[in-house]
């Protein structure tokens, strides 16, 4: 599943009890994950163009630390919605930086990103949107994509390293 090229959800199907339903077990996995800032599809097992990105990852952007903000425990992040995203601009300026994956517990490898990236996509209710991202959350929703489209860290890393305890 982790390799497939994720199915696009038709938009008539957004509001579905079977789409609700996988955002809502997407809702809850992310939030049970303590490492965890976004979450895809494919990584619960159901091959559809679907991820979420916690509101923590615009914390960690501004510099908080993980964890350190004891008026917003981590299931209480709002965690956005997008479905059958498009990168439409990215920037030619990357950054290198270390990534982590839920799906490759334990391993970490720095991957150069751009910086900004200019994305579409329609969240659950059904309604489009377009705007730019830069930082943190850029990244995090490239490395997002990269699961709608069957690509995991291992194959962007230069080097896999183990997490240290």
């Amino acid at each position: 599943m982790l390799r497939a090229v994720a199915a696009e959800v038709p938009r008539t199907e957004i509001q579905s009890p079977e789409i609700r339903e996988l955002i809502r077990d997407m809702k809850a996995t992310l939030a049970a994950a303590p490492d965890g800032v976004g979450l895809a599809a494919p990584q619960i097992g159901v091959s559809r163009r679907i991820f979420l990105v916690s509101e923590e990852a615009n914390a960690i952007a501004s510099g908080a630390a993980r964890g350190t903000d004891p008026e917003i425990p981590k299931h209480e992040w709002e965690q956005r919605v997008f479905i059958n995203p498009v990168f439409t601009k990215r920037s030619r300026t990357k950054r290198g930086m270390p990534e982590g994956c839920l799906s490759v517990p334990g391993k970490y490898g720095s991957i150069a990103r751009p910086d900004k990236v200019y994305l579409e996509w329609y969240d659950e209710i059904g309604a489009a949107h377009g705007r730019g991202f830069s930082k943190f959350f850029a990244r995090v929703l490239q490395h997002e994509m990269d699961h709608l489209d069957g690509i995991l860290i291992i194959d962007r890393a230069k080097e896999m390293r183990d997490v240290e305890a």
